[in-house]
């Protein structure tokens, strides 16, 4: 089996499929990982797919030049996973006549759109964590650069597969998200179907409110009773690809204009509950993206910020469980037993709880 990257690393970014002038490139995932798969009866040895792809044609990183956290107005902030930043950068780029390409949920899949629309760009709101689906946004931007101005919200990854898909970059703004690492989508969709959510149904995903990590699916959150098995095991770095934890880009030296992440720790302690962003500036570029929109910036203390985000410091470290709570759902075992096996005294107080509300001993979490 041929593949673009080395084995079993492929950080699933997608732009190889879209670089392919043979349409030759599909790309697996077994779950556990991703692998870009050339088909070598059709491949014409080109070499696109590897200039494209970020783990063999690195990117350049910058050190940030300016470190800034804060929040936004408070009628953007209360719909934003955080401080509302991105929001606030998306609002600015697009009053200034700019396009802007991310994630949102559509027909059952975390794919990638562009738009100078505000109220689709509305959709790129929230933290979304779980592998998402670029393919198609690389040619999209690339076409659009030509006539517009366009800024990118991506995962590292994904801006550092972009800045290898794009040649003529004058237009090009980016920013890259602090990510810990990333779930296939179809522990997600087998996870909400075991609690009756056929994903491709659904109108809505949110994985976090302010705060509050917990699956909300159209409007209701999946578990009252405390955190749920998905985040449960997402935020314990149990269920990631292999990829995520030999990130090249979890450091403080970033590829994009701007990086945006939660103010954890942060002196304003009154405001944490409320989310506070933070906000790396890494150019020129960046700094002309966040001049004069609708945001309260402070400065911040650097040192702090990068020891609250670890993934400015070093990726996610493998658990002893990850590997066995992936084995028991890649053999068909339920994400809700998986996650039973590896937390059975959080699950078995979760479950306490349950009876307690139900008794009407314990008021409900919303």
């Amino acid at each position: 089996m041929k593949t673009v990257c080395e084995l079993n690393k492929c950080n699933g970014c997608m732009a190889c499929v879209d670089r392919c002038p043979k349409q030759c490139i599909s790309v697996k995932d077994d779950v556990s990982c991703f692998n870009a798969i050339i088909a070598e009866s059709l491949c014409i040895n080109c070499k696109l797919c590897e200039k494209t792809c970020p783990n063999v044609t690195k990117v350049e990183k910058t050190n940030p030049i300016e470190w800034k956290q804060g929040w936004a107005a408070e009628a953007i902030r209360y719909k934003a996973s955080s401080g509302g930043a991105a929001s606030s950068i998306i609002k600015g780029f697009i009053k200034n006549g700019g396009y802007v390409a991310s994630c949102l949920f559509k027909d059952g899949d975390f794919v990638f759109d562009i738009t100078k629309d505000t109220e689709v760009a509305k959709k790129f709101v929230g933290s979304k964590y779980v592998k998402s689906n670029p393919t198609g946004i690389y040619k999209k931007v690339e076409e659009r650069l030509k006539t517009d101005k366009v800024l990118f919200i991506g995962l590292p990854c994904q801006v550092a597969a972009l800045k290898n898909f794009i040649k003529k970059q004058d237009n090009l703004y980016t920013v890259d998200l602090i990510c810990h690492g990333t779930p296939s989508s179809m522990i997600l969709a087998k996870y909400l179907a075991e609690n009756d959510n056929d994903i491709n149904q659904l109108q809505d995903i949110k994985f976090r409110s302010s705060n509050d990590f917990g699956l909300i699916i159209d409007g209701s959150k999946v578990c009252n009773e405390g955190q749920d098995d998905y985040l449960m095991t997402f935020l314990s770095a149990n269920n990631y690809t292999e990829n995520c934890y030999e990130c090249q880009f979890a450091t403080k030296d970033r590829v994009s204009d701007i990086t945006l992440g939660d103010s954890w720790g942060t002196e304003f302690s009154d405001e944490e509950k409320n989310g506070v962003s933070l906000l790396l500036v890494q150019s020129e570029k960046g700094k002309e993206v966040i001049e004069g929109i609708d945001f309260n910036f402070f400065d911040v203390d650097i040192d702090n910020a990068v020891e609250q985000n670890h993934q400015l410091r070093h990726p996610s470290i493998r658990t002893p469980e990850r590997d066995k709570f992936l084995s028991l759902v890649k053999n068909g075992k339920s994400i809700s037993y998986a996650t039973f096996c590896i937390f059975k005294k959080r699950i078995i107080k979760r479950n306490i709880k349950k009876v307690l509300i139900k008794l009407h001993l314990m008021e409900v979490q919303h």
